[in-house]
């Protein structure tokens, strides 16, 4: 019964290490986009700020990328939306392939 008991905790600890390690703070550099698009828009004779808010009103994530890595972008999306198509850096919490946006700004 001792035996279980500590088991259980060690598991507890062992799962909180690892939510915690799960969001890293990251200032990431690349383009803003939409997840169905990604770096190729498919929308013809447009540019690619409208074509990611088109994809985005149609029920697509923001996204952000970062040479051949897709982020999805979760957070204020009018914030995102300001930025779409264009160059930005973003700050914020990755977990796996998804940021929650702190910031956003134009990249220089």
């Amino acid at each position: 019964m001792r035996f279980n008991a500590l088991t259980f905790v060690t598991a507890g600890f062992a799962l909180s290490a690892s939510l915690v390690v799960a969001q890293v703070d990251q200032t990431l550099t690349g383009t803003a986009t939409d997840a169905m698009c990604g770096k190729k828009h498919m929308m013809q004779g447009e540019s690619a700020a409208p074509c990611t808010r088109e994809c985005v009103k149609s029920g697509s994530d923001y996204a952000l990328v970062v040479g051949d890595k897709m982020y999805i972008l979760k957070g204020d999306k009018a914030a995102i939306d300001k930025f779409a198509g264009a160059n930005v850096v973003v700050k914020g919490k990755t977990n796996g392939s998804t940021v929650t946006v702190e910031s956003i700004k134009a990249a220089m």
